[in-house]
């Protein structure tokens, strides 16, 4: 089973990797996703930048990403450990992915896709779903912060998994997820936004808000690096 868990993890990357986020903006708008509004090449920015029937698709491909690659680990007669190691393995495909040079999405919705099927699928209450959605929904009505909001969410769910008494590699799973958002956005490549910023509140900011300054309408309505140099030469 060691070479099929290997396999796995391999296609689970690769699976993760496809940019639906990337794909869809172009060929809706012809547009680079990365150049503008919040530049994550996720569901929430497409769903910004582009008309709905091109979201909605990247939304179920991105949840479906770690749930399919779980689904064929059970079926295949995985235990819960490599289940949870190869729904991982996805989310990790989807912050960076081979295929843009390492530079993706959040992977939210990767990571809320795997987290429900693992628990699911193995018999499980979606405790850690269910945390999820209640902190988050909120962190938006009434701090107005989603950042914020999914962060202590996902947070969250390592927390709420240990208290539920749920298997110890199911718990480290999520904690995994947690790690991986936060080294995510503590990462992200630096804007010209940010220039003026401290390196400090650079970091606050990316882990607080998701963005490299706390102004969320200049950060999302940016313009894109390379229209700024074309209007510049002329």
């Amino acid at each position: 089973m060691v070479a099929e868990f290997i396999l796995l993890l391999i296609t689970a990357y690769l699976l993760g990797s496809v940019p639906a986020a990337y794909l869809a903006a172009k060929w809706s708008r012809g547009i680079d996703i990365r150049e503008y509004g919040s530049g994550n090449v996720g569901g929430s920015n497409v769903l910004r930048l582009t008309p709905k029937w091109a979201a909605i698709p990247v939304l179920i491909f991105d949840t479906g990403k770690g749930m399919l690659m779980v689904w064929i680990a059970q079926i295949i007669g995985l235990d819960i450990g490599p289940q949870v190691a190869i729904g991982v393995a996805a989310i990790i495909g989807h912050n960076w992915p081979v295929f843009l040079n390492f530079s993706g999405g959040r992977g939210l919705a990767t990571t809320l896709g795997t987290a429900l099927f693992l628990t699911s699928i193995n018999g499980l209450i979606p405790w850690e779903v269910i945390a999820f959605a209640v902190i988050a929904a909120g962190f938006y009505f009434v701090a107005r912060n989603v950042p914020l909001g999914t962060g202590i969410g996902v947070l969250a769910m390592p927390l709420v998994s240990w208290g539920a008494g749920e298997p110890p590699a199911l718990t480290l799973g999520f904690f995994a997820m947690f790690l991986i958002m936060v080294i995510r956005r503590l990462a992200a490549p630096k804007s010209s936004l940010s220039d003026s910023v401290s390196k400090g509140q650079l970091l606050l900011n990316r882990l607080l808000f998701d963005r490299d300054i706390r102004d969320r309408d200049a950060w999302v309505n940016r313009e894109p690096v390379k229209r700024k140099t074309k209007q510049g030469k002329g």
